[in-house]
């Protein structure tokens, strides 16, 4: 995998990749934890940080 396509959801405009850079952003969490989390629990950006606050980073 290509350096762009793994971070394609940098600059994508879906609410899924919003989701997961915000998680990013905002948590302890990896780029691929986040993108985990919003396919297994949607883009309820509320849920979302629930959970990833019982989470932690990978390391």
């Amino acid at each position: 995998m290509t350096d762009t396509a793994r971070n394609d959801w940098l600059t994508s405009d879906s609410r899924e990749d919003g989701e997961i850079k915000y998680l990013v952003e905002n948590t302890d969490l990896s780029p691929n934890q986040a993108r985990a989390l919003v396919r297994k629990h949607g883009t309820d950006r509320r849920k979302l940080l629930e959970i990833a606050r019982t989470m932690k980073a990978e390391g």
